[in-house]
């Protein structure tokens, strides 16, 4: 599993953040998502899906390897 987050398009609203604290944080002075480690191993995997499926903005993405 290979993740791309565009953060010109993040809605700032942090549940990536909620859901896989290891994988996404949040810039301290926007809120924009920043991606911790662009290749999740496989037990987080269920986290990074719920957080590509949540995020408002679409921002995050799986990129099939």
């Amino acid at each position: 599993m290979k993740l791309t987050a565009d953060q010109n398009i993040c809605a700032s609203s942090g549940q990536c953040v909620g859901l896989a604290p290891r994988v996404f944080d949040q810039r301290d002075e926007d809120g924009v998502v920043v991606v911790l480690d662009d290749n999740p191993p496989e037990e987080l995997a269920d986290a990074v899906a719920q957080a590509v499926r949540v995020c408002p903005s679409g921002a995050i993405k799986i990129v099939e390897e």
